[in-house]
This record gives structure tokens, C-alpha cells and sequence, in this order.
């Protein structure tokens, strides 16, 4: 008896070492995200959602509603993928879709329908109240209301400037939509926050557990919540005469997705200097110029630092100083977690960190311990707060990171440097930081100016792995992941997309989708969405909205605004695949990348996985889905 008590305890034991060596991340109850496109032949393409808790083999049957009469469309149960094509319809009126699951030989609850509006657009469309003056700009997605739909929030852009760039901007606002065009609330964000891409990182994610995402940013005096509460002192004005914000209090806000109420606000970090009122040189000795420009270059991201649930990063400085602090969200009320301070002369060893940081972060478990890691350009910083290493090899544009070389253990990141460098592409270890490859920059006259980006796809199944190739700097040609040249040409060098039914990734630049042909070294069009009179932003940079799997199957929607910024239409794949993954949107990976990819220069999401040409399976991801929790609208107040 008492032996086998003894196994009994040994063995609760075990269990509990396991549960907190592998705790599980809180993510998204998503519903099933059913989809209608029409296809241009006269057929429609309805897809939905495969869950990340749900076994690969879930079965369907699917269910389309014409003037009242429900009929089921498929003879046998739907299970080796998660779409189907509905080739008897009549174009010209609205159709309704819808899905049930079959267990055990019974069909389960019904899925949301999905409307279809009559006509042959290759879209759908979400109006928007976009504010006279102003542009859709930078577009993120979260449940803001617990329903299992995801709902948008956007950036709407007035006049902005970049850091460099003296002038007066507009304020920033921010706009929830129902994905039916209902405006949920608007917050406008004052006169003392300056408009542009390095100024404001907008998070979107459920930081508390309840089952509904928050927003999070960086507010200022005069910032107005969506229930018309001023932050700070609304009669101040902290503008300097070339518009520049060089003093006055900073802070960081959590306002609620469902309503936009401030739900809490402290002082951000770090603070632009130890005074309020700091001297354009005081400024300059810490940041390396007194005008605002490398001061305020900020990023922002979600991580899981503790495996299970989610903490907000936000940083300031990347040139010189870097800052990078950690809160957590929990009952209402932002709490500090940790800071790195690249500067910080209690820890010297910091100083190697300085300098280190990109237009853009990435967040991913890189250590394999279950718990992430932020990887701030040339450097990564470890969930502990503390530097996990530094490469020195210094700013850079473009950043990327996931399994690029199936054939090495754990990830890999594609790295380029801004500067002149015999790294100007470099490829790493992602836990070590130990420099696999690299490619010399090659400098132009005086600038000595480096790649401006870098792109890491794979476009090329004749080759393991992910393809690299960057622009500029007199780095040709594309790259396999041991380094080697593939190819003199290249595509765009910009986003990726999953459009096609293969599981090679296609090109996005901008509001514009290709296939790389890689046996003629060539891109060949899928879709214009011009065509549709739609645009991109952010100039050169040329982004969409937002690309993300936010409906359907595995494959990624393309959020983009028209001309006039009056809509955003979303395009949604209508190509056949043989693949069943469960939605990308259940990797954590990829969850966090699309929360930051409206950071300062956007980046295209990847996987924590290899996605591509000979992958295995996609790892079953350790997660729990959080139901929503009913709130009462009495307590935000």
C-alpha cells in the first residue's frame, strides 16, 4: 500500500512539472469564420475555419440558404479539407452559407451564416466613417466584442510626418468596425501625440483573459477616449515651433475594444528624460539629438513571457539608446513587469545591446522553452527581461524570423543592415545568434546606405527552406538558406502572402498579389486589386491594410481601402487546395506577428513552424481558447 501510494504522488508530481513546463497560452474562441467569394465563373468558393483545438480530421457538411430554403450542398461529409465550390448559383441574388460538424455520425451547432450580396465582385466590403481630412491607414483585428468574430481597428491618418521631418501633423484617430461597417467607437488621440509611422504602435489583444481584446497605445494631454473622456489636461499644448513634442507628460493607455473607455493609464516608459522639461541638449546626450528624432522612434508587441498569458512591450529608441519594457494587464490596471535599458549603467553588459534595434520587432519562442522572446533587430532579449544576445552587427530595415532552415533545429532570423556592412544580409541561429551566412553590402557613393529591405518566402520548392533576397546596396539575386545564389532575379521585396492552393508563399506588394515563376525568374499576376479601385499605403513602403488568415480556411485575407477611404475590401482566396491546416491565426507565432505588424515599417507575419515545399504537419499548438466573460458596462466607468 504504501508503495503504491508513494507511485501516486510521484506521478501527481510529474504532472504538475509538466503542466507548468508546458503551460498552455490563453488564445481566441474563434467561431468557424465561414467565407463566400465568387470566382468569376459563375461559382462561388465558400471556406471556414478548422480550430487549433480541433482534431485534423473534424468533418462538415455545409449549408446554403436561397430565398428561405435551406439545402445541403455536399452528398458526403467534407473532411479532408475546409472548402467547397458551390457551381450551381444564380449570380444576381444574395446567398447565405453556413456550416455544421459532424461527430460521431451527428451533426453539431450551426455556424454563423455567412451573407453573400448579388453580383460578381471578388470582394466584400466593410464601410467606414473615415473623418474628413484623413486616410485609412494601418489596420490591426481583434474579438473586441467576445463573439468570435474578429472586429478591425484602424488608424486614420491626417497630415503625419517621419521623425526627421519638421511640421505640424494632424492628430492621430482610431475607428473600431463591426465587420458589417458598425462603427463601435472612435478615439482621437490630441494634439500632443505627433502623426506618423514611428510615433504610434496600436496593440490589439485580449491582455486580461476576459475573452474580448483591449487596445493599447501610447496617450499624451488631450488624448479623448471613446466614451468622450479627456486624458491629462486638454488646455495643454506641448508643441514645439517646428512641430515637435520635446516635453510635457507621456502616457500609456488600455482602453476597452468594446467601448473605448480608458480603462488605465500610466506614465510611460521610459520618459524622454528625468525632467519634464528637458533642454535640447539633454536630450541629445541621451538619445544622440535634441530634436526628437531618434527619441521617438517607438515599437510596440505582445508576448507571452510566462507561456500562458499575454503581456504588453512597448520600447522607445532603437539607434542609440533602446528601452524595452514589459506590463501586464490583470483586473483593471497595468502593472510594470521589466525594463531592459540598453543604457543602463547598473548593467554595463547592457551596452552591447545599444544600437542594435530595426524599424520593426519580432516576437517568437527562439529558446524552445515556451516562453517568447523578443527579437529587436540584431539582438534578442530573453522573457526574463534580461539580454539573450547581441550580434553588434546594428540597425537594419527588415526583419524576419521562423523555421527558414527545416534541416537546423529550432528557428532561424534574415536580418539586413541599413548601413554600409560586410553583413548588409545576414542569416542566424535565432537562440544563439551565432551568424550562419552573410552577404557584403556594397557602398554607393558617400551615403554608404544598405539594403532597405529584405524578404525570407519560400517561392522556390527546388530548394529547402525559405528563399532570401533583399534590395539595394549592390545585393543581387536570391539566396537559399545556406547562402547560396539561386537566382539573378528576384521579386518585390516587400510582404508574402498565402493565396494559391500550394503551400509556397506568393508575393504582396502592396494591394498587389504575384506567383513567382521560379524556373523563368519571373512574377506572374493573381490579382490587381486596383482593379477594384483599391490602393496601398504608407508610400514606397507600400502596405496593405492588414494581410492575415482573419476568415475562412488557412489561407490569408487582403485588407485594403479604396482610393477615397470610404471602405475596406477584403479579398479572400478563391482557389481550391488540397492542404487542411487549422487556422494560422491558432499558431502563437503567427497570432502575435499580426499584432505587430502595424509597427513602424509593417513586416509580413510568419509561422512558428516550417510552411512550405516538403513540411510535415503543423505541430498541434498548446493552447486554450477563452470564452468571453459577460462585463458590466458600470464598471468602466
Amino acid at each position: 500500500m504504501k508503495k503504491t501510494k508513494y507511485f501516486i504522488c510521484l506521478s501527481l508530481a510529474t504532472l504538475l512539472l509538466t503542466n507548468v513546463s508546458f503551460a498552455q497560452r490563453q488564445m481566441e474562441a474563434l467561431d468557424r469564420g465561414v467565407v463566400a467569394v465568387r470566382n468569376g465563373e459563375g461559382k462561388v468558393f465558400v471556406s471556414w475555419r478548422l480550430l487549433g483545438t480541433e482534431a485534423s480530421d473534424l468533418a462538415f457538411n455545409l449549408y446554403r440558404d436561397l430565398n428561405g430554403k435551406s439545402e445541403k450542398l455536399n452528398k458526403a461529409p467534407i473532411s479532408n479539407v475546409t472548402h467547397f465550390i458551390d457551381a450551381n448559383i444564380d449570380t444576381t441574388k444574395q446567398v447565405s452559407y453556413l456550416v455544421k460538424t459532424i461527430a460521431n455520425g451527428k451533426e453539431g451547432t450551426a455556424s454563423k451564416p455567412f451573407h453573400l450580396k448579388s453580383g460578381n465582385a471578388p470582394y466584400f466590403s466593410v464601410p467606414l466613417q473615415t473623418p474628413i481630412g484623413y486616410n485609412v491607414n494601418d489596420g490591426s483585428v481583434g474579438d473586441l466584442d467576445g463573439d468570435g468574430e474578429y472586429e478591425f481597428v484602424i488608424h486614420m491618418t491626417g497630415r503625419g510626418k517621419d521623425n526627421s521631418q519638421a511640421g505640424q501633423t494632424d492628430p492621430p484617430i482610431f475607428h473600431a468596425y463591426k465587420m458589417d461597417g458598425k462603427l463601435l467607437w472612435s478615439i482621437n488621440l490630441g494634439k500632443n501625440i505627433r502623426e506618423g509611422a514611428h510615433y504610434t504602435q496600436f496593440m490589439v489583444y485580449d491582455l486580461d483573459g476576459d475573452g474580448r481584446a483591449e487596445l493599447a497605445m501610447k496617450t499624451a494631454d488631450g488624448t479623448v477616449d471613446g466614451k468622450g473622456k479627456v486624458i491629462g489636461d486638454s488646455t495643454k499644448d506641448w508643441r514645439n515651433n517646428n512641430g515637435y513634442i520635446l516635453s510635457g507628460p507621456e502616457y500609456l493607455t488600455v482602453f476597452d475594444g468594446l467601448t473605448g473607455a480608458a480603462l488605465s493609464t500610466t506614465d510611460f516608459i521610459p520618459p524622454r528624460h528625468g525632467k519634464l522639461n528637458p533642454t535640447t541638449e539633454e536630450l541629445k546626450e541621451v538619445w544622440g539629438d535634441g530634436y526628437g528624432n531618434r527619441m521617438d522612434r517607438f515599437l510596440g508587441g505582445i508576448a507571452y513571457l510566462d507561456g500562458k498569458t499575454p503581456s504588453l512591450i512597448m520600447s522607445r529608441g532603437y539607434y542609440t539608446r533602446s528601452v524595452i519594457a514589459a506590463w501586464n494587464f490583470k483586473a483593471g490596471r497595468l502593472t510594470k513587469q521589466w525594463v531592459f535599458d540598453s543604457d543602463d549603467p547598473s548593467h554595463p553588459d547592457n551596452r552591447a545591446y545599444r544600437g542594435q534595434g530595426n524599424h520593426q520587432l519580432s516576437v517568437a519562442d527562439v529558446d524552445g522553452d515556451g516562453k517568447d522572446e523578443i527579437v529587436f533587430g540584431a539582438m534578442t532579449i530573453d522573457d526574463n527581461g534580461k539580454g539573450l544576445y547581441s550580434t553588434g552587427l546594428g540597425h537594419g530595415d527588415a526583419l524576419h524570423v521562423s523555421d527558414l532552415d527545416p534541416s537546423r533545429p529550432g528557428l532561424e532570423v534574415f536580418d539586413i543592415q541599413e548601413r554600409f556592412s560586410d553583413a548588409g544580409a545576414n542569416f542566424r541561429d535565432a537562440k544563439t545568434g551565432e551568424v550562419l551566412w552573410k552577404k557584403a553590402s556594397i557602398k554607393a557613393g558617400d551615403d554608404g546606405e544598405g539594403p532597405g529591405r529584405g524578404l525570407s518566402l519560400d517561392v522556390d520548392p527546388r530548394y529547402p527552406g525559405y528563399e532570401c533576397w533583399v534590395a539595394g546596396a549592390g545585393i543581387t539575386g536570391m539566396f537559399d538558406v545556406k547562402g547560396n545564389k539561386i537566382s539573378e532575379r528576384t521579386p518585390s521585396v516587400n510582404m508574402g502572402i498565402f493565396w494559391d492552393g500550394d503551400v509556397l508563399s506568393e508575393i504582396l506588394n502592396g494591394h498587389v498579389i504575384d506567383k513567382w515563376n521560379y524556373t523563368e525568374s519571373k512574377t506572374e499576376p493573381l490579382l490587381n486589386t486596383g482593379d477594384y479601385d483599391c490602393v496601398s499605403n504608407n508610400g514606397t513602403k507600400r502596405n496593405p491594410v492588414l494581410s492575415a488568415d482573419i476568415l475562412g480556411d488557412w489561407r490569408e485575407e487582403l485588407i485594403v481601402r479604396t482610393r477615397d477611404s470610404k471602405e475596406l475590401r477584403i479579398f479572400s482566396t478563391s482557389i481550391t487546395t488540397d492542404k487542411k491546416f487549422y487556422t494560422l491565426m491558432h499558431d502563437p507565432q503567427y497570432r502575435l506577428s499580426i499584432a505587430w505588424q502595424n509597427v513602424a515599417y509593417n513586416q509580413p507575419p510568419h509561422t512558428g513552424f516550417h510552411i512550405g515545399e516538403g513540411m510535415k504537419a503543423p505541430p498541434k499548438p498548446n493552447i486554450v481558447l477563452v470564452q468571453a466573460k459577460k462585463k458590466v458596462e458600470t464598471a468602466l466607468k
